[in-house]
């Protein structure tokens, strides 16, 4: 058996939990950690000692330390959850040192700091993987599979309408990811995800962006209009605390606790601000037009204040259309927390030009994102895994290809014009996606798919 591959952390706070909950859990035959790094000193002991039976030797190293973590530890890959204004740095530095490295996204926000990163890894021979998580769920690669069949022609028009609801769109604007300078605001932190799928479902890339963002909900006139008059600059203290429906209580909640407000005195920095504070520039509110050099049209809205989360997809083709639609969560509780789990909800229609409209028989993935998280895992950690027709790991360029279009949208809102994709990210080579094959009249997976007599959705 293969000796186990060494790894570190870089940025111990919430997004670490997924790899580390991975790395010391089912795939600890095949990994061992042997660092973390963090600003925060007690974030990063808390992140050993979670695991110190299973990697005893794993080292703590804060922030000004990196390098030295490098040096002494020797990690062959280095997984970097820092935010995202930092992602440049420790991800060029570690290639640099001859690590390979898995980031989260965004890859990074800005052109430059993309165009630096693929330099780097170029120079380097080294390889960077962007978790681009939510291309792995079943449910998403049957809609791959779907438009490489070719069965509803060439797709001209796409529709994405994507709602963070009133618990997970509101954690953006109680985080350090409200202000734009440390995280590119809404339309490259969260979006680059959903502008990386529609890149990798057309296989193709876009254009041009034409955009607009506004705040209108997270703003001190929405609490002033909920009666939220003395409201502070935090949840914890907060004098609204009991009568708000956004509050975030982290003496209930252990894991936030454990991982922020434990430890805030080593830096100031509190996970529970109050999301109508004067201080947030970001938009709430999202519409971009996305041309491709396909001839695709993307229509692409979000909106971060929604009573339920999920989204809905249509592709339009010269021989069909698809609709997709998912519900991840219907609701929230009116004091700002969850509802018990229900499963998510996910349909897949598809009709052909003159036909009946059919539902398909969709897989069903176990997890988070709909079974992306734990189908991506096995991709990163477990032993030899087997080819993949659908490309599903992103690479760098694919990174800086959905950064690329929340780029473009925010620089359109600020000039009221359309940006070309060229303005924001100059000579990055492209992409490789798979590409659509030919068409035949009928397609394995409309097997079991349920013809509806009426309407596209019953």
């Amino acid at each position: 058996m293969p000796s186990p591959t060494t790894y570190a952390i870089v940025g111990c706070g919430h997004r670490a939990k997924t790899f580390l909950d991975a790395l010391a859990g089912p795939y600890r035959a095949h990994a061992r950690i042997v660092g973390f790094c963090d600003s925060n000193p007690g974030r990063a002991a808390l992140m050993a000692a979670r695991v110190r039976k299973e990697f005893p030797d794993a080292g703590c190293y804060g922030a000004e330390e990196f390098e030295r973590l490098l040096a002494e530890r020797k990690p062959e890959r280095v997984i970097v959850t820092v935010p995202d204004y930092l992602h440049e740095e420790y991800v060029c530095r570690a290639l640099e040192r001859g690590c390979d490295v898995i980031v989260e996204k965004p890859m990074a926000i800005d052109g430059a700091s993309c165009a630096r990163i693929i330099d780097t890894e170029r120079k380097s021979g080294r390889r960077l993987i962007v978790t681009m998580n939510y291309r792995f769920s079943p449910v998403r690669t049957l809609l791959k599979q779907v438009l490489l069949s070719g069965m509803i022609g060439a797709v001209k028009s796409v529709q994405f309408e994507w709602r963070l609801d009133t618990h997970h769109g509101a954690d953006y604007f109680r985080r350090w990811h409200r202000r734009i300078a440390q995280c590119g605001g809404l339309f490259v932190h969260k979006a680059s995800h959903h502008f990386d799928l529609v890149n990798w479902w057309l296989g193709a890339l876009p254009r041009r962006v034409h955009a607009t963002g506004t705040q209108e909900f997270y703003r001190p006139e929405t609490a002033q209009a909920l009666g939220l008059v003395r409201r502070g600059e935090r949840c914890t203290g907060c004098a609204e605390l009991q009568r708000c429906g956004f509050r975030l209580d982290m003496s209930k909640k252990d894991y936030l606790r454990q991982v922020y407000a434990d430890n805030e005195h080593h830096d100031g920095y509190f996970r529970d601000q109050c999301v109508f504070g004067a201080d947030i520039d970001i938009p709430d509110t999202m519409n971009a037009l996305v041309d491709y050099e396909n001839g695709a049209v993307l229509n692409y809205s979000l909106t971060a204040y929604a009573p339920w989360e999920g989204y809905r997809v249509a592709f339009e083709g010269t021989r069909g259309m698809i609709v997709h639609t998912n519900v991840e969560r219907p609701w929230v509780l009116p004091d700002g927390g969850l509802p018990p789990a229900p499963p998510e909800i996910n349909e897949i229609v598809v009709q052909a030009q003159f036909g009946k409209p059919q539902r398909l028989a969709v897989p069903t993935g176990e997890g988070a994102h709909s079974g992306g998280d734990k189908i991506m895992l096995e991709r990163l950690f477990g032993a030899a895994p087997a080819p993949d027709p659908y490309e599903r790991l992103a690479d760098a360029r694919a990174g800086a290809y959905s950064v690329a279009v929340g780029l473009a949208a925010n620089r359109s809102v600020a000039s009221r014009r359309p940006v070309d994709i060229d303005e924001v990210m100059k000579g990055v080579a492209r992409p490789q996606y798979p590409q659509a094959t030919s068409s035949t009249d009928r397609h394995p997976f409309l097997e079991g798919a349920i013809a509806l007599e009426t309407g596209l959705l019953e």
